[in-house]
């Protein structure tokens, strides 16, 4: 990674945080070898920093970066204007070629940023039915992040519609400017040494990974207001967090910024009622106050104040859409908790409290899971879904309790914070 100590941190130029951003991303988030092309997703708004990671991963020894753009005007202008019947198609052959270059070892980077509300106002019909055809077409590339192939991060970009989503009484200049300084202190760019910053941060989700595998739970309880949650833990479980090793040997940091630890739960050992504790923004629709009450692992009663109609839409994707394939844990303390802001963007909202996803599982948190078939998975109680979304449970409010295996009960969480 390129050095910038000469200049202390409270010093730098927007600039010079915005290359040390794309240094993270490239050596921290993927920790790209020599040789390894690159494909990289992003919106046009974010083409700075695409250049400044492009310009990394050459550096870096990438023989291609090959990056996809989309714009939220032509989005819109799809839902607006395109025949009624176009909107069960999505880009299979994109995706096809996708999952042939993650097949012939590249590496996944997604640059997120996007205007939280962009569809609020579009047929939730439509809405549902493109984002059920892109899932579809997606999976033989989204199955190679899943399983953990390949390495793979997401990093964001201060988009001004995202800023403006954020900071609504703020001019947009200044909405942008805060929100660059809120993605740079979470991203650990303003550190005198971001790698090292990293590094030390990686340590102690290990620890705390370690700790709750040395502990086997066989449940999570969460407790709080609207929510009485036990969450059934798979066969085989394993806690994940931080840096990790994917398939092909590569460790990498797919979230910047990430403060979770995370595991499997088992498909059909969820109970109980949980209520969501921040929106969800998903494709472009903002769900809010989503409530939704687990049987035998399957939610069987939905509702949100906000974006109901998406909800429910999503929960009918699949069987498995109404089920679990991930819980993390968060202390209410994170730095992103911290900030106070709410920013309508699953990356750092996720991050700033306990959650769960809806959909598919990862086989990366199971023993030696990357070895394991599909159907050895599932044996033991891993889900399967197009979809995999994360959406926020946990507070200064919310206790998190672990169950044994012999049924005793000992404190996780108190007050949205380790015990």
């Amino acid at each position: 990674m390129t050095k910038h100590a000469a200049t202390p941190p409270d010093q730098l130029s927007h600039e010079e945080r915005l290359d040390r951003l794309g240094a993270v991303a490239v050596h921290v988030g993927l920790g790209l070898r020599p040789g390894q092309e690159l494909v990289m997703t992003a919106s046009l708004d974010a083409l700075s920093l695409v250049r400044r990671i492009t310009e990394h991963a050459y550096k870096a020894g990438a023989s291609l970066v090959t990056t996809l753009f989309s714009d939220e005007e032509a989005s819109l202008m799809r839902f607006r204007n395109a025949p009624d019947e176009s909107f069960d198609t999505a880009s299979g052959w994109l995706y096809e070629g996708m999952a042939k270059a993650f097949e012939g070892g590249a590496a996944r980077l997604a640059i997120a940023g996007e205007n939280p509300s962009l569809l609020a106002n579009e047929d939730p019909g439509k809405v549902s039915r493109a984002n059920r055809a892109r899932s579809k077409a997606y999976m033989p590339a989204l199955a190679h992040i899943a399983n953990f192939d390949i390495n793979w991060t997401i990093v964001s970009y201060a988009s001004p519609s995202w800023a403006k989503a954020m900071f609504p009484d703020d001019p947009e200049d200044i909405a942008v400017a805060k929100l660059w300084h809120a993605i740079f202190a979470a991203s650990r760019v303003d550190a005198v040494d971001p790698v090292a910053a990293w590094e030390a941060h990686n340590v102690e989700l290990r620890a705390r990974t370690g700790q709750l595998n040395a502990r086997r739970y066989a449940a999570l309880r969460f407790r709080g207001p609207g929510t009485d949650l036990t969450v059934g833990l798979a066969d085989d479980h394993e806690w994940a967090g931080g840096a990790s090793a994917a398939k092909n040997g590569i460790v990498c940091n797919a979230n910047i910024p990430t403060e979770e630890v995370f595991t499997t739960p088992h498909r059909d050992r969820v109970d109980g009622y949980v209520a969501s504790t921040k929106p969800l923004s998903y494709q472009g629709t903002l769900i809010d106050e989503i409530a939704v009450r687990f049987e035998s692992g399957r939610i069987v009663e939905a509702r949100a104040r906000t974006g109901a109609d998406v909800l429910n839409k999503v929960l009918d994707t699949d069987e498995g859409a109404r089920r679990l394939g991930e819980v993390a844990l968060v202390p209410h303390s994170s730095p992103i908790s911290k900030s106070g802001l709410l920013f309508y963007n699953t990356l750092y909202d996720e991050n700033a409290a306990s959650h769960i996803a809806l959909g598919q599982s990862y086989s990366k948190c199971f023993v030696d899971g990357t070895s394991l078939t599909p159907d050895e998975l599932a044996a033991r109680g891993a889900n399967a879904s197009l979809i995999h979304i994360d959406w926020m449970i946990g507070s200064g409010e919310v206790d998190v309790d672990g169950i044994t295996a012999s049924g005793d009960t000992e404190p996780v969480m108190r007050r949205g914070e380790w015990v």
